[in-house]
């Protein structure tokens, strides 16, 4: 069975918004992110961000200078439980 990819944008608001992706292989989430970004005069900008991207689940929030601060959401323990 292929990988099942779903990305979408969510308005919440005329100056936010709600981007989400998930990758599934065979019936599990394999990869995620989510963010909520927000619009400054015409540029939208991302203010945080929960992804996989370096092999673990964090949180990224991000300020407008660029600035990022990374925040791991489960220690190793929990993210490698095999049943």
């Amino acid at each position: 069975m292929p990988n099942r990819r779903v990305e979408y944008v969510l308005r919440i608001g005329p100056s936010d918004r709600y981007r989400h992706l998930h990758i599934e292989e065979r019936g599990k989430i394999v990869f995620f992110r989510v963010q909520y970004e927000t619009k400054v005069k015409s540029t939208w900008y991302p203010v945080v961000r929960y992804d996989t991207t370096h092999g673990f689940a964090h949180r990224d929030l991000m300020n407008i200078g660029g600035e990022v601060k990374k925040t791991p959401l489960f220690n190793q323990d929990c993210t490698s439980i095999q049943t």
